[in-house]
């Protein structure tokens, strides 16, 4: 049998990650394997061989525990751990205990307990009155689940993230000459349906290649295979075949939510979307904006092609794996004019952090890769942590020297409503705070936002000229796009950022602009849409 190359690797990891994501594991352990699988992809050498030698933690991201797997998928072919959660952790029935509030670990327990393995067993269990017999559930839970099940709620609480989904529709849309619809067109911060609408004069030779996908052949031999399509963590990815004379009002119907849709009226056949809204006397809405009823003018909404640099970047001077001037060559190679590198401060305890005397030889780095790479600009910037005493982790006169300031929050999520709103407010006011990052906290499928009150932040940001950020990060998209419209419409200015850990994510600026397109942001609402000289030059009002 062939040895596995990087790629394969890498996928070997990433569906470690997903697995650990549904067994309820740290999300801090899912993302390891995760950067570590993005690591493994730009690494030229055979990992295998690396990690044969006992030399994989050479590279960046990789520490003892993944090491010791890779070692082990070298000398074996496999990794136990990897076989035994894939065992354990079934992702429909997983997906389908969360609908009925049950974690994880205990879904799989009952199941255990039960003899269950799929979702329709677990239902006629719990049916025939034997949820009682599994180990700890006794009337209380029983009746929850049994009200649950009665419900009619048919879909599991978690849906892909917006980077999973977009890249699964993507690559299905183009293998069979299609176009991505569903949750990813819109891109929704999760995905509960993800559609592909491919014009079709011979339907059953589309099917065909589309059961050929390798992506498809995988979810049909573990029998997840439905009527319309498969299933990808119990998330449907349905074919739509409309003849040619059909795609574009087919691709609109597939495209925008039912209550969108609805609004519309019927839809007249027509070839394109474009065609189609001229035949409704209707202006074309960008499909980010096809969530509620809207027939109006819809504004010119921020593009990719817009953004002029990237305010938020991590290196190896705090938890990245690049550094500062690797990433400020992969910025300037995007066509930025310039970038700010943010390492964290000691305060995020989980990982490395730059004190006063760090930020200060960091300069010296930063100075070099100017040098070097002008007329580009890497810009001193740090994302300073608030205290759970409410003072920022640095010292005011570090913080004074420094081109850009991120104000961040990590410990204290789960404080009350007042006092979190209050120490962050506070921290707002501090003069060389130029934005609040990732304002909600939240972590998308782990962490529900936590109880900042958005209304008072946006006061003190119009108040103080501190602009609110829109993090690109897929687990994050924080603000959301509900979120960001409510700061746009009352004028505060976003920052469209990466959060990048590596080279590979600044590739999520593509997530974050359109999160602020959900927002109904123009280029004007964007900060990081202007000139270096127009960024350096947000100055707090006085």
């Amino acid at each position: 049998m062939a040895e596995l190359d990087n790629r394969a690797v890498a996928e070997r990891l990433d569906a470690f990650a997903g697995l650990l994501d549904l067994s309820g594991a740290s999300p801090y352990t899912a993302r390891a394997y995760r950067r570590a699988a993005e690591t493994i992809r730009e690494t030229r050498v055979p990992i295998l061989e690396l990690a044969r030698q006992g030399r994989a933690q050479e590279l960046r991201g990789i520490g003892p525990g993944i090491a010791a797997r890779l070692q082990e998928l070298a000398e074996t072919g496999t990794i136990a751990e990897l076989d035994e959660l894939r065992r354990e952790v079934r992702p429909e029935l997983v997906g389908f205990g969360r609908m009925l509030g049950l974690s994880p670990r205990r879904t799989t327990e009952i199941a255990a307990a039960l003899g269950v393995e799929t979702v329709d067993e677990f239902r006629r269990a719990a049916a025939e009155g034997r949820l009682r017999t599994a180990p700890g559930v006794g009337p209380a839970t029983e009746a929850k689940i049994l009200d649950r099940l009665r419900s009619g709620v048919d879909r599991p609480p978690r849906g892909l993230t917006l980077n999973r989904a977009r890249q699964l529709a993507e690559e299905v849309a183009a293998a069979l000459g299609g176009e991505v619809a569903g949750d990813p067109r819109r891109w929704a911060e999760t995905s509960f349906d993800l559609a592909v609408v491919v014009p079709a004069t011979r339907p059953a030779t589309v099917i065909s290649a589309f059961e050929r996908l390798p992506q498809i052949v995988a979810l049909v031999e573990r029998g997840e295979r439905r009527a319309t399509g498969v299933t990808v963590d119990g998330v449907p990815v349905v074919l739509h075949l409309p003849v040619p004379a059909r795609f574009g009002s087919e691709l609109v119907r597939q495209t925008g939510s039912q209550a969108y849709v609805e609004a519309l009226g019927p839809l007249p056949d027509a070839s394109d979307e474009e065609a189609l809204y001229a035949a409704l006397g209707v202006p074309w809405c960008p499909p980010e904006l096809r969530e509620e009823p809207f027939r109006g003018e819809p504004p010119a909404l921020v593009e990719l092609a817009d953004v002029h640099g990237d305010l938020h970047t991590h290196t190896t001077w705090s938890d990245g794996r690049a550094s500062v001037r690797e990433m400020a060559i992969a910025a300037r190679d995007r066509g930025y004019e310039y970038l700010a590198i943010c390492d964290h401060t000691p305060n995020v305890s989980v990982v490395p952090g730059l004190d006063a005397d760090a930020v200060r030889r960091q300069a010296e780095e930063i100075a070099v890769a100017n040098d070097e790479l002008a007329p580009f600009r890497v810009l001193r910037g740090i994302e300073v942590d608030i205290r759970r005493d409410g003072r920022l982790d640095l010292p005011d006169d570090v913080l004074g020297e420094l081109d850009w300031v991120q104000l961040s929050l990590h410990a204290g999520q789960r404080e009350e409503r007042s006092r979190l709103t209050g120490k962050v407010v506070e921290a707002m006011r501090h003069p060389a705070v130029r934005c609040l990052s990732h304002p909600k906290g939240r972590i998308v499928n782990h962490r529900p936002p936590n109880e900042l009150d958005l209304e008072e932040v946006i006061a003190v940001a119009l108040e103080h000229g501190v602009a609110l950020e829109i993090n690109g990060l897929p687990d994050r998209l924080d603000l959301s796009g509900e979120d960001a419209r409510l700061a746009v419409e009352a004028g505060v200015r976003l920052v469209v950022s990466t959060d990048a850990h590596s080279v590979r994510g600044l590739g999520n600026m593509v997530l974050a602009v359109a999160t602020a397109r959900r927002g109904w942001a123009t280029a004007a609402d964007v900060l990081n849409t202007r000139p270096l000289a127009e960024v350096l030059a947000w100055r707090r009002r006085r």
